[in-house]
Parts: C-alpha cells; structure tokens; sequence
C-alpha cells in the first residue's frame, strides 16, 4: 500500500511538469529582436533598451535643456536633433553652466563608466545631480544605449564661466532678485489710483 501511495504521488508529480512544461513552452514568445550583452547586465533585447532609454530621455525632461529650441517648441525638434547641446547659459551664483552635448559625451565613454560617472557626478545647478544620482544601473544604461544609438552630432558646449566673469554666449539669468517694498506706491501715478 505504501509503495503505491508512493508511485502515485510520483506519477502526479511527472504529469504536472510535463503538463507544465508543455504549457510554458507552448505560450513562450519568440525573441525577434538583437540581443546586447553586459557583464553586469541579464540579456536584454537592444530595441527593448533603446525604447526605454527614449522613454527617460522624454519623461526625465533631459530636452529641455540639452536640445535646443525644445522648451519653446517641443514637437518642432526633430529627434535627430536631440541632446546635442545648447550654447545659452544659465547664470546663477555658481557662475555659468552650460548644458552639454551629450550625443559627443557617450562616444568617450563605456557603458560602465557612464553609470559610475552618472551615480557619482555632483556639480553645479541647474542640473538636478541628486536625481540623477540615485536613477537605477538599469535606467543609467538605457539612456546610454539610447543616446548611444542616435550617433554623435553637433558641437561641444562652451566651458563653464566662473561667478564673476562675463559669458561670452546668450545667458538665462538665475540669480534672486528681491521684491520692490510694496508699502510705499513707486510713483505719483500709483499714489493717485490709490486714493
């Protein structure tokens, strides 16, 4: 009796992985796409990379200020275009950042050293380094192999100009300026409509 309980279970046992089994690979897709290979990385298809790397280009807002024209007009820029850089500043107390060509950036650097690079890199504003910072190794790598794909175009962006000194190049200006007191009206004119 207990060596047919056992055989049984056995039995019941091989039918629900064969059954399984065929399940799985019934409903399993075919791969289509070009495979890249990391060290570091599992398997994952380049056209699945190179999406998702888009995707966090567009939802991370990197446009914005490493395209030009892309504020003013988004859909006008055509994705050829994208990431090359912009030669106006943004002035602060910092002094004169300029956002760089990102598209000339990733062809001085493997994917390793970008990810290192993106989860290390502090500097001046309006770059928002500590979101970079802490983006995933998966993200970081998308965005390389995104960036990567477009191929390099345009030109380096001007070096930074350090608090004090005069861009030579159009510039946003982001330094605080405070209010005018609204206690007192300015003029005689704000006077008389007051009363």
């Amino acid at each position: 009796m207990k060596m047919k309980i056992q055989t049984h279970r056995l039995l019941v046992a091989v039918a629900t992985l064969v059954v399984a089994g065929c399940a799985a690979t019934e409903h399993k897709p075919q791969a289509t796409t070009q495979v890249v290979e990391s060290t570091q990385q599992p398997r994952i298809a380049a056209d699945s990379r190179i999406a998702a790397g888009r995707y966090l280009v567009r939802v991370g807002g990197c446009n914005d200020c490493h395209t030009a024209g892309y504020m003013q007009a988004p859909s006008a820029i055509p994705e050829s275009q994208w990431l090359t850089g912009v030669p106006v500043g943004w002035q602060g107390p910092w002094g004169t950042t300029y956002a760089g060509n990102l598209r000339l950036f990733v062809q001085q650097i493997d994917e390793d050293a970008w990810v290192k690079y993106l989860h290390t890199r502090t500097a001046r504003p309006p770059m928002p380094w500590t979101a970079v910072n802490a983006m995933s190794d998966e993200d970081l790598r998308a965005l390389y192999v995104y960036i990567k794909s477009l191929g390099p175009a345009g030109e380096l962006a001007p070096a930074f100009v350090p608090p004090g000194e005069q861009p030579k190049t159009p510039f946003l200006n982001l330094n605080p300026v405070m209010p005018q007191s609204s206690s007192a009206p300015a003029n005689e004119s704000e006077k008389q409509h007051c009363q």
